[in-house]
C-alpha cells in the first residue's frame, strides 16, 4: 500500500489540534495527526465536498 501523503489544513493553528487530508482520485483520508498510529476516515470526495459545503454554510448547531 502506498504510503499518503497528508497535508495539512489551511486553518491550522501550531500545535497537535490540526486535521490533515490525504486525497486520492477516488477517496478523501483524514486524520488529526500524520504519523502512525493513528485513526484515519475515509470518504469520499462528494462527500467531503458536502461536509467543507455545511461547514462553510454555517449548517451545524453550536452548542
Amino acid at each position: 500500500m502506498t504510503p499518503h501523503r497528508w497535508r495539512k489544513a489551511s486553518y491550522c493553528q501550531e500545535g497537535d489540534a490540526c486535521v490533515h487530508i490525504s486525497p486520492t482520485p477516488t477517496t478523501i483520508h483524514i486524520t488529526d495527526r500524520p504519523h502512525p498510529p493513528h485513526p484515519v476516515l475515509t470518504t469520499t470526495p462528494a462527500a467531503f465536498t458536502a461536509l467543507l459545503h455545511a461547514l462553510k454554510a454555517d449548517q451545524f448547531t453550536r452548542r
